[in-house]
């Protein structure tokens, strides 16, 4: 008997790699749309749209960490400098972000004092963690659109980790076969792997000889680069769900979990592609 003869409508069937897929299709490309519209009108405005993102994912990581741990992470104090972090990084960029970031850890500590000596460095850890993994992070992804090639430089970023997603989702789908992590990321493979490589690699190769004027070479070490990070986020944020034992650190996305479970490759790819990028193609 089907489920709708049972006496409900069948829930939305998920893909092979766990995804209910077109909500995910939808979601990633309303995300994508509003990215564009703020890179390709004033590029500067892909401050702001990183500011939200940041604002939102800190909400659901401390909030996760609060339902799975009982971490008591300093909210306000993280959000605010979160703010301050990224809004500084134009114009004024990395000295004021780094200066934001330690006023950021001091205000932590002091408003953590409030709730007495149990579980003071624990909670004081988890929200350095959280002002370091999120904000702070994010806001080497502001400072791409600072030059006047920022918006090629933020598009080359981006697409690098969207193809490397979707190498490794395609390739994890048809092929995979031996899991890479299984006690943390069951469903992520090699083979998954290997197809991120790929995509990566070519990407990065036509995306930075094509939109910045680089060498080949480059793009290739570039992709590379970036495919290594984009797994070791997905990773590090899969481990953290499992020893919260949460499956999504929120429900805002369709599909996707929380936004902060869509931003866990970008993380760590936007501090080494601002830096790679600054290497290969100086400002």
């Amino acid at each position: 008997m089907s489920v709708e003869s049972a006496g409900g409508p069948a829930a939305p069937r998920a893909s092979r790699a766990g995804r209910n897929l077109p909500a995910a299709i939808g979601v990633g490309l309303g995300l994508g749309a509003a990215i564009l519209v703020s890179l390709l009108t004033v590029r500067q405005s892909f401050v702001g749209v990183v500011a939200v993102a940041v604002a939102v994912a800190t909400w659901e990581l401390t909030g996760a960490l609060r339902r799975g741990a009982g971490i008591e992470v300093a909210r306000w104090p993280v959000l605010v400098g979160g703010q301050a972090m990224v809004w500084l990084s134009w114009p004024f960029g990395r000295d004021a972000v780094l200066a934001a970031f330690v006023v950021t850890l001091l205000a932590c500590l002091l408003w953590r004092l409030r709730g007495g000596v149990d579980g003071y460095l624990r909670d004081v850890t988890a929200s350095v963690f959280t002002a370091a993994y999120v904000p702070l992070f994010a806001s080497f992804a502001a400072m791409m659109v600072l030059p006047a090639d920022g918006t090629h430089r933020v598009l080359c970023f981006l697409i690098l980790v969207v193809s490397s997603d979707t190498g490794g989702y395609i390739a994890g789908v048809l092929f995979g076969k031996h899991p890479m992590a299984p006690t943390i990321s069951p469903k992520k493979s090699w083979e998954g792997f290997a197809g991120s490589l790929v995509a990566g690699v070519v990407a990065g190769a036509l995306a930075l000889t094509l939109m910045l004027d680089g060498r080949w070479w480059q793009g290739v070490l570039f992709g590379a680069a970036l495919v290594a990070t984009a797994t070791l986020g997905d990773l590090v944020e899969s481990v953290i769900k499992r020893d919260l034992g949460i499956k999504d650190m929120g429900t805002l996305l369709p599909g996707h979990g929380g936004l902060m479970d869509r931003l866990d490759s970008l993380l760590p790819s936007a501090v080494v592609s601002l830096l790679l990028l600054r290497l290969f193609i100086p400002v």
